[in-house]
């Protein structure tokens, strides 16, 4: 039996681990055996939290009250497609195009990928259960006007709403189309005063798209805030 907790609307999963009932007492004479022991929900581990039924034979959840701290939940940054926001792009053969990037459902990571044409929009999500249908949604150099604006895709995103299909997350893929990952998310790390003047500069770099060669690199943390920096 699988608990979900929803915390503003983020998904974490709350495993749920049922006690056993031994069977009723015989009225003969039978011979004395040790009670067949209670499974046990394991610890909990990031991103799961765990929760007991029927603790020890009684008729409670234990614990009966937990916490779920938003920072826990695992975001993706999945590239997709504006005829279809929420779902993963995959290659298309007619087309001569390969498969989207995807940073996996993961936190406190940071997952690059390097813009290889600035005249090609690159619409992704997030994969998380109902996140996309929320209206979770980003895009790379869409256009102000027309028909294919961010707001646009957003709201196609926002139609599909609790109507979106589950994806699974089968780790990270790099690749992608007209952008490209070329790692994976790599944890992120922080120094003393020795980082202050690459952070300086990070910052001052992370203000906009910085093109060069026909190429921009842009940063996508994937992490409980969804930012691009």
């Amino acid at each position: 039996m699988i608990f979900t907790t929803l915390v503003s609307v983020l998904a974490i999963p709350a495993l749920v681990s049922a006690q056993i009932y031994g069977p009723p007492p015989s009225s003969g004479t039978t011979t004395s055996a040790a009670p067949a022991s209670a499974p046990s929900a394991p610890p909990d581990t990031q991103g799961q939290m765990n929760i007991n039924v029927a603790f020890n034979g009684n008729f409670v959840f234990n614990p009966a009250n937990i916490t779920a701290p938003v920072s826990d939940i695992p975001h993706s940054v999945t590239q997709s497609s504006f005829q279809e926001p929420c779902t993963y792009l995959t290659a298309n053969s007619s087309a001569g195009t390969g498969a989207g990037f995807d940073s996996g459902l993961t936190n406190a990571v940071q997952f690059t990928i390097n813009v290889t044409d600035d005249q090609r929009i690159i619409w992704f999500h997030c994969k998380q259960i109902l996140h996309c249908g929320l209206g979770m949604v980003g895009s790379i150099n869409a256009p102000v006007n027309g028909s294919n604006t961010f707001q646009a895709f957003q709201a196609a995103a926002l139609q599909i709403g609790s109507n979106e299909v589950t994806q699974t997350s089968g780790g990270p893929v790099t690749g992608g189309v007209h952008g490209i990952a070329t790692a994976t998310p790599a944890a992120t790390g922080t120094s003393g005063s020795s980082s202050s003047s690459s952070s300086s500069s990070d910052s001052s770099s992370s203000s906009a798209i910085t093109n060069a060669a026909s190429m921009a690199t842009i940063l996508l943390a994937v992490a409980v805030g969804f930012f691009l920096v």
